[in-house]
């Protein structure tokens, strides 16, 4: 069982990883709008998130590859963590509309060390997390990681901003993310079993080849597919109908956050006493219905109030089915080869996820926030019955 020590470094490892990320996706998207930018502009900064599926093709070499510094994870982690405080730094000492083009850029070299990172800290977890009951929990932490990220990247640095402006938002987020690089430095990484054979790629297919490979494909497709797409409008929408930054930075970010960050917890726990598939079944009910709440906000019915009830309720609702696939795509990893295996079930997923996102952006200049939203429940009814379908019972 991971000790206290182990558990404070991957729930620090799991947020800062997520704090640059989110200042550009749920605070620069804001200010940006605010600014006058257009759908397409937006689309384009979510599209950064498409950096995440690359990190499939490096993952082998990092499950294979040391760095010359003491641990084999702990290495890459001490040298991405690194680069993300580097990039951070970089990036609040430009000016956001004058130099946007080489913020954009530093925004992609930031997602790419981010990805690098997440590798490596996944193969950690895969190796400390060896019993299923633990899994459940850890991943339940990791989702938690990212709604803190979520919350201090987004909703608190959209909250500063007006204070602190650009460059003091940057560099705090910078000082934060480099606390876990100091966590990392009295860590000590347990010795594992050295892999068989070289640093190969063709994991990357043989993966797909095991029994049920396809229908679990089609399940890591569709499962998260439907909050992607309704995440999409959440923003534009809210703005588009007099929410104020701080508004949106409170209630999505902050409220929305937080609770959704303490169901994840709760969930993961309850994993230890559920079967997979019960766990798998009810996340994917509680999603669907937080997606259809966007309605509210998507169609400007109801109070201020009652969008800002929907939105959290979103956040608590997605975040089981978040916990649950993470949970059973480490269910599915080789111990041989932990990082390539989680890695590229994430990055298919998150690509599509990602792809979805973009999308969903610009097609709501077109179908309108309503449209996007309708066809969010109709992915999520297809992730149930996916799931109901192909995922086992219980862990493998």
């Amino acid at each position: 069982m991971p000790s206290r020590r182990t558990w404070a470094l991957l729930a620090s490892l799991y947020s800062t990883q997520f704090l640059g990320l989110m200042f550009f996706v749920i605070a620069m998207v804001a200010i940006l709008r605010e600014g006058g930018a257009s759908l397409d502009t937006i689309g384009l900064v979510y599209l950064m998130g498409m950096a995440w599926p690359l990190k499939a093709l490096y993952a082998p070499w990092i499950d294979r590859h040391a760095t010359g510094l003491r641990g084999h994870y702990r290495g890459w982690l001490l040298a991405t963590q690194a680069g993300l405080v580097l990039c951070l730094a970089l990036i609040g000492l430009l000016d956001l509309r004058a130099d946007f083009t080489t913020i954009y850029l530093l925004c992609w070299a930031t997602a790419l060390f981010s990805g690098a990172q997440d590798v490596a800290l996944d193969g950690l977890a895969c190796r400390v997390l060896t019993r299923p009951a633990d899994r459940g929990f850890g991943n339940g932490l990791q989702i938690a990681g990212g709604l803190i990220g979520n919350l201090v990247g987004g909703g608190m640095m959209l909250m500063l901003y007006p204070r602190l402006g650009w460059r003091g938002c940057c560099l705090l987020l910078a000082a934060l993310t480099a606390v876990s690089w100091l966590q990392l430095l009295g860590y000590r990484e347990p010795q594992w079993p050295r892999n068989a054979g070289p640093a190969s790629h063709a994991r990357l297919l043989a993966f797909w080849r095991g029994p049920q490979r396809k229908h679990w494909l089609l399940v890591l497709l569709l499962y998260p597919a439907s909050a992607s797409l309704g995440y999409a409008v959440i923003m534009p929408s809210l703005l588009d109908t007099g929410w104020s930054l701080a508004d949106i930075g409170l209630v999505l970010n902050v409220v929305g956050a937080t609770a959704g960050l303490l169901v994840a917890l709760a969930y993961g726990r309850l994993l230890k006493r559920w079967s997979r598939r019960g766990a798998t079944l009810a996340a994917a009910l509680l999603q669907a219905v937080g997606i259809g709440g966007l309605a509210l906000p998507a169609m400007a019915w109801g109070s201020h109030t009652a969008a800002g009830v929907a939105v959290v309720l979103y956040y608590m609702l997605y975040t089981p089915a978040a916990t649950v696939l993470c949970t059973l795509i480490m269910d599915q990893s080789s111990p041989h080869s932990p990082a390539t295996d989680y890695t590229l079930q994430m990055s298919v997923s998150h690509f599509f996820a990602m792809l979805l996102t973009s999308a969903g952006t610009m097609l709501a200049g077109r179908i309108g926030y309503g449209g996007v939203v309708g066809a969010a429940v109709v992915l999520a009814v297809c992730g149930l019955l996916a799931a109901a379908r192909w995922v086992p019972r219980e862990a493998t």
